[in-house]
């Protein structure tokens, strides 16, 4: 089972799946593809090809499902949206109208 991995687009909680992740394997929640560079533990955005493995074919789509040999699922792939700006925005708009 996989107990403490989220879906890297929702960040529901993928407890009842098990490991290894078929290619094609879908998030419950939202049915996002999880076998994807961004759920994989080599996903880098601060490095080349936003992979830390130097081996690994590019992959372009980097939230479409692949055939890489050196996925390994990791944990905490989700990254909540930054809403600051939004906010920020939202808050401005608020203020001309009062």
């Amino acid at each position: 089972m996989v107990h403490d991995l989220v879906c890297w687009k929702c960040g529901a909680s993928l407890a009842a799946l098990t490991l290894p992740l078929r290619r094609l394997e879908e998030c419950p929640s939202c049915r996002a593809e999880l076998h994807v560079c961004r759920m994989c533990v080599e996903y880098d955005t601060s490095v080349a090809k936003h992979c830390r493995e130097p081996t690994a074919e590019e992959v372009r789509e980097k939230d479409r499902a692949n055939f890489c040999d050196f996925f390994k699922p990791r944990p905490g792939a989700y990254t909540a949206p930054n809403t600051t700006a939004v906010e920020h925005a939202r808050a401005a708009l608020e203020k001309l109208f009062q």
